[in-house]
């Protein structure tokens, strides 16, 4: 049977959309360029990536967006003869302010050419879109609350401060009276609107209790759009917050799809803690899961398995394919989609394909939240191996090149070929181990021969460890094992202010500033069952 989740590896804020037959499920991509992701399926089991849709300047710039910025929350919709995507630019995070920028870009296949984005507001975060029955459209989102304790809608939490709704035209803007139509239950920290319309009522989900272990979908519903809205009977529709031995935790955020057999469904974002030496983490951050749902007598919405605690298993009879080994090559004129990068959209500026390798070309450190040289693919299982070629010849210590675990500025373990003055050629490991002041822990450096370096990173939960080679030969550990678990969400300033995932990827760095380039010629990746580490001691 088929297995939750269905997007592995940091997929969150899970956004669902039909069309005739067709699925599909769009997801938030923070500081990680282009902005979002969109996959397909037509069996609601295995799904493709078809679109990013925010490839260019004029639709998305975060240079300067801090960690777990840029793209929050995307909302997804079909109407009109065309695809609608809403989304929210962040550019803060801390203290008492959110600076949140809402837009709209529309395009008539999912993977075209989308529009240049229309302003629409920046009163808060997770917008989202509802074509009503009678063609008039609605805006919702989180409004934010930056004020003193109290001013709010909802004493359980302040600043998230209700569900505002106001009528939107795509010629003329907003327009007509703003209405907070929900301020939430008393879990608080309610976001992530979602309405949709069935026999006469309104009814809204939304997330509540953070997207940490707290997560949980609630819902409301209402005869009126602008309220009042009664919350459900059991309050939330789904969450795995009472239920701490189910492997799917974190459970929230997500919307409602009638399929087209008339079966129906509903969308969470969750996570699969594995144990760490400080607790829970999430390896492979927050996913994307589906569950089936059913409507009662009394109108309502259930999980159809029943409880509030979505199922491991998916009740569906196609075959799954799940993530396996692959190598990349680098030979062709383009990136290959499972990669993305930082916040830039002058991709240019950092990398290139030769036609037999990866360039990238060194940039500012893996601290900067402006232009670095990192190309990445998701982490998607807790166990798992990386490989890379370098081929590197630094020429001074400031410039360094190689396989870097990357979760933000203050979250990584990267291995490099960097030049040493007394070794010449090296290899040295850099880690940022969730010191949020950002401390650099360097490994003593290891002499290299010239030539090509094969580097390795094996994770086994919360347990890293870094391999090389050269000519071919054998593999040799690189440094001591690395504590894996801060390359999650949990590590460093914790759940409440980290929302991307665990990344492994190629990185380099020229902080001359004159652009040194390294070249790789392959990557492979790959899910493991006896990591090569758990032979190696220490």
């Amino acid at each position: 049977m088929a297995q939750n989740p269905v997007l592995r590896g940091f997929n969150p804020d899970p956004s669902f959309c039909r069309v005739g037959e067709d699925y599909y499920i769009a997801t938030s991509t923070f500081e990680w360029y282009p902005g979002v992701a969109i996959y397909h399926s037509r069996d609601l089991v295995n799904w493709r990536l078809v679109a990013r849709p925010l490839r260019r300047a004029a639709q998305l710039d975060m240079r300067g967006n801090p960690d777990s910025c840029g793209i929050w929350a995307p909302c997804l919709s079909h109407a009109d003869g065309r695809f609608w995507l809403v989304y929210t630019d962040v550019k803060r995070l801390s203290g008492a302010f959110k600076d949140a920028h809402n837009y709209i870009a529309t395009c008539e296949t999912i993977d075209g050419d989308w529009s240049d984005p229309v302003y629409v507001n920046s009163s808060g975060f997770d917008p989202s879109l509802f074509h009503d029955a009678d063609g008039r459209k609605w805006f919702l989102n989180l409004r934010w609350n930056h004020r003193e304790a109290g001013s709010g809608v909802n004493p359980a939490h302040d600043r998230f401060d209700g569900i505002e709704l106001q009528e939107w035209h795509p010629e003329t803007g907003l327009t007509g009276p703003v209405t907070t139509i929900y301020p939430g239950t008393d879990l608080g920290l309610t976001e992530a609107p979602h309405l949709f319309r069935r026999g006469g009522w309104y009814y809204l989900t939304t997330a509540e209790g953070g997207t940490g272990y707290d997560h949980a979908v609630t819902m409301a519903r209402s005869r009126d759009i602008r309220g009042p809205y009664e919350t459900h009977p059991q309050k939330h529709l789904m969450t795995a917050r009472f239920a701490p031995d189910s492997p799917l935790q974190r459970v929230g955020h997500g919307q409602y799809v009638e399929g087209h057999d008339g079966r129906h469904w509903h969308s969470f974002l969750c996570g699969r803690p594995v144990q760490g030496p400080r607790g829970l983490f999430c390896a492979t951050g927050r996913e994307t899961g589906l569950a089936e749902v059913e409507w009662r007598d009394d109108g309502w919405l259930y999980l159809k398995s029943g409880g509030l605690v979505p199922p491991l298993d998916l009740p569906l009879d196609a075959v799954q394919a799940l993530p396996g080994a692959v190598e990349y090559r680098f030979d062709g004129p383009d990136l290959p989609a499972d990669f993305q990068w930082l916040r830039t959209p002058d991709p240019q500026r950092i990398f290139g394909l030769t036609g037999s390798a990866l360039r990238l070309f060194g940039r500012e450190s893996p601290g900067s939240w402006f232009e670095q040289a990192l190309v990445a693919r998701r982490q998607d299982e807790s166990r798992c191996r990386a490989e890379c070629t370098v081929l590197a010849d630094p020429l001074g210590w400031q410039q360094a090149a190689g396989l870097i675990s990357y979760y933000n500025r203050h979250k990584f373990h990267a291995a490099l070929v960097t030049l040493d003055p007394a070794l010449g050629r090296c290899l040295r490991i850099v880690s940022c181990p969730g010191d949020v002041t950002e401390a650099l822990v360097l490994s003593p450096p290891v002499a290299l021969p010239d030539g090509p370096v094969d580097l390795a990173a094996e994770i086994a939960g919360p347990v890293l460890r870094f391999f090389w080679r050269t000519g071919g030969g054998g593999w040799l550990p690189l440094g001591a094992a690395l504590d894996a678990s801060v390359i999650s969400d949990e590590g460093g300033l914790g759940e409440h202010a980290s929302f991307t995932g665990a990344f492994l990827g190629m990185f380099a760095h020229d902080l001359t500033g004159q652009g040194w380039s390294a070249d790789f010629p392959r990557f492979a990746y790959a899910p493991l069952v006896h990591p090569l580490s758990e032979n190696i001691p220490g």
